[in-house]
C-alpha cells in the first residue's frame, strides 16, 4: 500500500516538473494552487496536486473545476487524498479510499467505485518518494523509497468529484493505485504504488478523450520493470511515522542525519578528542563500525546501512593497563601527573547540540 508520501518542493518548483520536460509543456495552470502546502509527511485527508487532463466544457459549472490556460490539454489540481464517490452526499472519513488496487480496476467493469472513473478520471500524483514501515518483531520500521537520480515520482492514480450538501464548491478527491511489489522490493512490502516511468505510459495514462479502458491502460498498472536498478530504499527517522511530524531530514537516511552518529563522530574528529582520532599501535579499534543490517527473511535487497554503536572501551583500557608497569603509589602531596592516564569513557562523547 501507500499511506504517506513526500513533496516537500515550493510550488515554483514543482511547476518545473525537472525530468519530464514532455509532461511540463503540456501542463497549463494550477488549480487550487493557494490550497498546497509543501510537506515531507503527506499523509491521507492532506491536500496535494495531481495531473489530469484539462476538464471538459460543462462537466462543472463551478470556477474551480476548470482553468483559465484552454491552450494546453493538462493541469495541476490541489485535491484532497482518500477519493469520495461521485454519488456521495457527505464526505465519508472512514473510507479505505486512499490506495486502489490495480486489480480491482482490470477486474471491474464499468460500474462501482472504480468502474465508473477508471476511464474518464484518471490522474499522475507527483512525488519525492513514498514511505513504507518495515515489520521487524513489534517493532515497525519506516522506510523511503525514490528514484536513485532523485526526480520526481509519477504514482498512476483516480481522481472524483463530488457534491457535498453544504458546500458551494465541489469536493475533488484522489487516490493512488498499487500492484504487487517488484522483485527487490517485496521484503519491505507486498505491495507498490503503481509507478509511471516513462513518457508513453504517463502519455497514455493521462489520455482520456475517448473515456474507456482497454488492456494496455491495464498492462500499465503492472510492477515496474528493472525496480532495483532505478530505485533507493532506505531506513529513515521514527519521527515520520507521527502524522503532523515535518522535517527535511525525513527522506535522509538515518545513517546521513546531522543529529545522528555519523555526525557525532565528525564533530569530535574534527575537535580532536583523545581516542576518537588515529589509533595508537596494539590497542583495538574504539570508532564506530558499519554494518550491513541485519535484516529477516527475503531481506537480500536491501540497501539500507546502519551505524553500529560504539562498542566499550573496556577491554581495551584494561588490556592498557595490564601492559602499564605498575608504579608506587605516589607520596602525599604531589599531583598524579595526568598525561598518561587513561581517557575516561564519556570523554568520547561530545554534548548534545
Amino acid at each position: 500500500m501507500c499511506g504517506r508520501f513526500s513533496l516537500g518542493l515550493a510550488a515554483d518548483e514543482l511547476e518545473q516538473l525537472d525530468g519530464y520536460p514532455n509532461l511540463q509543456s503540456q501542463v497549463g495552470d494550477w488549480v487550487n494552487r493557494d490550497a498546497f502546502v509543501p510537506r515531507y509527511n503527506v499523509a491521507p485527508r492532506s491536500q496535494a496536486p495531481v495531473i489530469h487532463r484539462r476538464a471538459p466544457a460543462g462537466e462543472s459549472s463551478t470556477s474551480t473545476s476548470r482553468s483559465e490556460d484552454t491552450g494546453k490539454p493538462l493541469v495541476l489540481h490541489t485535491m484532497k487524498w482518500g477519493l469520495v464517490p461521485h454519488w456521495s452526499k457527505k464526505e465519508d472519513t472512514s473510507l479505505s479510499t486512499i490506495n486502489a488496487r490495480a486489480e480491482s480496476l482490470c477486474e471491474s467493469g464499468s460500474s462501482g467505485i472504480w468502474g465508473s472513473i477508471k476511464g474518464k478520471r484518471r490522474c499522475v500524483v507527483p512525488a519525492q518518494g513514498y514511505y513504507e514501515w518495515l515489520k521487524k518483531g513489534k517493532e515497525r520500521l519506516p522506510h523511503f523509497t525514490k528514484y536513485k537520480d532523485g526526480k520526481l515520482v509519477l504514482f498512476a492514480g483516480l481522481y472524483d468529484i463530488a457534491h457535498i450538501e453544504g458546500r458551494e464548491e465541489p469536493l475533488y478527491t484522489f487516490t493512488i493505485i498499487t500492484t504487487a511489489a517488484p522483485k527487490g522490493f517485496d521484503w519491505l512490502h507486498d505491495r507498490q504504488p503503481v509507478i509511471l516511468d516513462s513518457s508513453a505510459s504517463i502519455d497514455s495514462w493521462l489520455d482520456t478523450s475517448t473515456e474507456g479502458w482497454n488492456k494496455h491502460l491495464a498492462h500499465l498498472l503492472d510492477s515496474l520493470p528493472n525496480a532495483t536498478e532505478k530505485l533507493d530504499c532506505y531506513a529513515v527517522p521514527k519521527e515520520v511515522g507521527k502524522v503532523g511530524n515535518e522535517s527535511p531530514s525525513f527522506i535522509v537516511p538515518v545513517e546521513k542525519r546531522r543529529d545522528g552518529l555519523e555526525a557525532m563522530f565528525s564533530k569530535q574528529a574534527k575537535s580532536g578528542v583523545e581516542g576518537v582520532g588515529k589509533r595508537k599501535r596494539g590497542e583495538e579499534e574504539d570508532e564506530p563500525e558499519r554494518k550491513p543490517l541485519k535484516a529477516p527473511k527475503k531481506e537480500d535487497d536491501c540497501e539500507v546501512e546502519v551505524v553500529s554503536p560504539p562498542r566499550s572501551q573496556t577491554k581495551a583500557l584494561r588490556s592498557s593497563q595490564e601492559r602499564s608497569p605498575k608504579k608506587s603509589s605516589p607520596r602525599k602531596g604531589v599531583k598524579k601527573e595526568e598525561t598518561g592516564a587513561s581517557p575516561k569513557i564519556t570523554s568520547f562523547f561530545g554534548k548534545k547540540s
